[in-house]
């Protein structure tokens, strides 16, 4: 059975050779770039939920100065689509 401390001396014998070889650069350089990955996705997602969150709040906003009278369901509307023209996507999508 295998101890624990030759398990770690085999580890780092790994490493060693590892760094011998010339390796650790390339695999350095996948983990940062899908560390990057990672992160770009995340806060795509976070900048979007955020996006509908407010896009949902100004319509519960609307639709509340209209139930009170204060708006008109016509000025409510026009104020809806008045954002629908560039939803934000830039200039290309």
């Amino acid at each position: 059975m295998m101890t624990v401390e030759i398990l770690a001396t085999d580890f780092a014998d790994a490493i060693i050779r590892m760094f011998d070889r010339g390796t650790i650069i390339p695999i350095l350089g996948i983990l940062l770039g899908c560390s990057v990955a990672m992160i770009a996705i995340v806060a795509g997602a976070m900048r979007q939920a955020s996006q509908t969150k407010a896009r949902e709040r100004t319509r519960s906003e609307i639709a509340a100065y209209i139930a009170e009278g204060s708006m008109t369901p016509e000025e409510g509307e026009r104020l809806l689509n008045a954002g629908a023209k560039n939803s934000g996507k830039g200039c290309c999508g």
